[in-house]
């Protein structure tokens, strides 16, 4: 599941659209999850929706809309939960502004999920733990219950027991304003 809702209110645009090496945001992270998942990718977009859709070129996956997505990002992980919750063992979440993760690293932590399906499989990087992130099925109802303009942060902490981590410093580096897409 990649996020691709919001509204980018630091960014000052719809930072989803924005370039980053010839491509949009959007198109990077779909591009990796596509690689990793093939048409198991569920794009979760709000904010201009049909321009962030039509920056990921003809997609493997499928696409759902988040109406709801002025509430923030727990609204886009609701959405998506809801379309998987019926077909998935496990949910992989990342974000569409995070354009250093691969392909390579998804299918990393893809792994270490089969190998414990039960986990919660997430990134470690500067001293915290987050997207991208695999919650097990069990997990699925707290995900839906999430609100406010926040994570599943709080969905990690709460099953800390259950927790494997995977470094990843690359996923600290994500764009919320114009300067950090400069400096990358």
């Amino acid at each position: 599941m990649v996020l691709a809702a919001g509204e980018s209110r630091r960014f000052g645009a719809t930072k989803q659209l924005a370039p980053h090496a010839g491509r949009a945001l959007v198109a990077h992270a779909m591009s990796a999850a596509e690689a990793a998942c093939g048409s198991n990718t569920l794009l979760v977009t709000g904010n201009e929706w049909r321009k962030v859709a039509a920056a990921c070129g003809h997609m493997q996956g499928f696409l759902v809309r988040n109406t709801a997505f002025h509430e923030g990002l727990s609204a886009s992980i609701r959405a998506g939960v809801s379309r998987l919750s019926s077909v998935a063992d496990g949910i992989l979440i990342m974000l569409a502004d995070q354009p250093l993760i691969t392909a390579g690293y998804l299918e990393q932590l893809a792994r270490k999920w089969r190998d414990a399906p039960d986990k919660i499989v997430a990134s470690a990087y500067a001293d915290s733990f987050g997207s991208p992130v695999i919650f097990p099925r069990d997990c699925f109802a707290d995900l839906g219950r999430l609100h406010g303009d926040r994570g599943a942060k709080s969905v990690i902490n709460r099953h800390s027991d259950r927790l494997i981590s995977v470094n990843c410093p690359d996923a600290a580096i994500d764009i919320d304003r114009p300067a950090d897409l400069q400096k990358l």
